[in-house]
């Protein structure tokens, strides 16, 4: 069987975890590279529950999605979510059971950041979000979990895509 390996976006709000975790599947699409792509934020959508409750459940989805793709030969999964401490990060690595998970860390300047969440984030929440912007910039360099890390800012999406692929060794230069 073949090795399975994930890549995990991560990064704050702002950061460009979506956007390049869409370019990234693209490059490997180009390259009939097989692959899932998955927004991990997206498995967890469920408000009104209890955020540890919530949160349980996205990882819960998670793992039921993994277990579907791998069991339909998927052995290379891109995934995006903040992961903010070691427990959410193992969270992780139990729902992707079997997978190597390399972990990058997009990067911009809190302007910027604030500037993208803005400008997407235009309801009730947006003072919210904004805040949440450089608290969770904060929080993540604390825990410091990635391999790597990668400037989002004054680049293409395809550049910075282009990169981390390689520096995660799914792509040669």
């Amino acid at each position: 069987m073949p090795p399975i390996n994930a890549l995990l976006i991560t990064g704050s709000m702002g950061s460009g975890k979506t956007t390049i975790l869409s370019e990234a599947s693209d490059l490997l699409t180009a390259r009939n590279i097989p692959h899932a792509s998955i927004d991990v934020d997206a498995l967890g959508t469920a408000p009104l529950l209890p955020t540890l409750q919530n949160h349980h459940l996205m990882y819960q989805n998670l793992q039921s999605v993994w277990e579907n793709y791998a069991q339909a030969g998927v052995t290379r999964l891109l995934l995006a979510r903040a992961i903010e401490d070691r427990a959410e990060l193992e969270q992780c690595r139990n729902a992707v059971s079997g997978a190597k998970i390399v972990i990058c860390r997009l990067t911009a300047s809190l302007k910027t950041m604030q500037h993208r969440v803005q400008t997407r984030e235009i309801g009730t929440l947006q003072n919210t979000y904004l805040a949440r912007v450089a608290q969770l910039n904060s929080i993540l360099d604390r825990a410091h979990l990635e391999d790597f890390s990668l400037s989002n800012e004054n680049r293409s999406v395809t550049e910075v895509a282009q990169e981390m692929l390689v520096r995660a060794a799914w792509l040669l230069e």
